[in-house]
């Protein structure tokens, strides 16, 4: 039976998760203490600080409550459960904790849905979270067949592009594949089972080395370990590639690219691989209109022109938001790109801000309605439980 067949709008498990929902913040306290106290193994799999995580757990079980109302829905539930089976392996979660899992949020429920919590409600919380746990172990599975759960990688080279930013060379001591555009999860020593997405800022090259734009943002512990502290020799570990915004994904012979800020790792990715001599002809003609509040801002800005004088089909336009004088393009790079958009069918990749990716989208779908968008406001996928 797929995921969800029979399912009814407001069944007992949905109108029990709706009280759930009304204490969030203290169900999903409980909910971990309970496991915790089932399993003290557990405990070391998730970081010391809780709440980020609490959020994440309480987001992925929004998804499976509502379940999949028609067949479109469906078709996205079961990939997201997949792609969150498969992101768990980098935790240590394996087939026998989903049981335990399963017990912690029959008793939170039990606690926090006291008024709605029956024998059927409780039957069908079961077969829910079955389903669901069912489709994560078997996805867990085939992967743990193709990949290992995660990869140590030592920095070769961090190179600071301002006073927040900076660029690291990363090299995986064993192969890690990836398609130009998706991201991977980092962790760092200084912050154990702390994870991070970064999108990877090259295409894959021979010798298998990893770029990464990070910036250090207020109290992002992993993002400021990793610009401030980390030095060439460290290690960290790195989860598997995800990401749906590939070059893979681009179909048209006109390519835009517009990014915002460290949103240029991925684009910049694509448009490497879009316009590599070896990729077999025709290429994609490449425009990347890459936006930054000041001209110093833009840290990349020397490497892109250096990419795009060996690539002919590359074009890349900085756009300066906030610089009187600047002499080139001015203003938000969202209204700077779709001014300057050509009719017709193209694609268009956006990365960046999720407030810059929403505003360039509307501006994109106006200017060039017939235009296929890929958007990337921040790493994206499921969350781990």
């Amino acid at each position: 039976m797929p995921y969800g067949a029979g399912a009814v709008s407001r069944n007992p498990a949905q109108v029990s998760f709706f009280l759930l929902e009304q204490a969030a913040d203290a169900a999903m306290t409980y909910f971990y203490g309970q496991l915790f106290l089932m399993d003290t193994e557990i405990r070391a799999m998730f970081p010391a600080a809780m709440d980020r995580q609490r959020r994440h757990f309480f987001r992925a079980l929004v998804r499976i409550a509502e379940g999949p109302n028609g067949p479109d829905e469906a078709a996205a539930l079961v990939p997201y459960l997949e792609q969150l089976g498969r992101a768990h392996r980098k935790y240590g979660v394996r087939e026998g904790h989903y049981d335990l899992f399963r017990r912690a949020l029959m008793a939170t429920l039990q606690r926090f849905a006291a008024s709605s919590w029956d024998e059927a409600a409780q039957q069908a919380w079961e077969s829910m979270f079955d389903q669901a746990a069912r489709i994560m172990i078997d996805a867990a599975k085939r992967d743990a067949e193709e990949s290992p759960a995660w990869w140590i990688a030592t920095v070769t080279g961090t190179e600071p592009r301002g006073p927040d930013v900076a660029v690291l060379t990363l090299a995986p001591e064993q192969p890690l594949t990836y398609q130009p555009g998706q991201y991977v999860s980092v962790q760092t020593p200084h912050w154990p089972r702390l994870w991070r997405r970064y999108s990877i800022a090259n295409a894959p090259r021979p010798d298998g080395l990893l770029r990464l734009h990070v910036r250090a943002v207020p109290g992002g512990r992993v993002s400021t370990a990793l610009v401030h502290q980390t030095r060439a020799g460290d290690t960290v570990v790195l989860g598997r590639a995800r990401g749906e915004m590939t070059a893979n994904a681009v179909r048209s012979a006109r390519v835009v690219c517009i990014a915002g800020g460290t949103g240029l790792a991925p684009v910049k990715a694509i448009a490497e691989a879009l316009t590599s001599p070896v990729r077999p002809h025709p290429r994609p003609v490449v425009r990347l209109f890459f936006g930054a509040r000041t001209r110093a801002d833009l840290y990349d800005l020397p490497d892109l022109r250096r990419l795009a004088g060996a690539r002919r089909s590359l074009t890349v336009i900085p756009v300066v938001a906030d610089q009187p004088g600047h002499g080139g393009l001015t203003g938000p790079v969202a209204q700077a790109a779709a001014a300057h958009l050509l009719p017709g069918a193209q694609d268009i990749l956006i990365s960046g801000p999720a407030a810059m990716v929403a505003r360039a989208a509307w501006l994109v779908t106006v200017a060039a309605p017939a235009a296929r968008r890929h958007l990337d406001p921040l790493p994206g996928g499921p969350r781990p439980l």
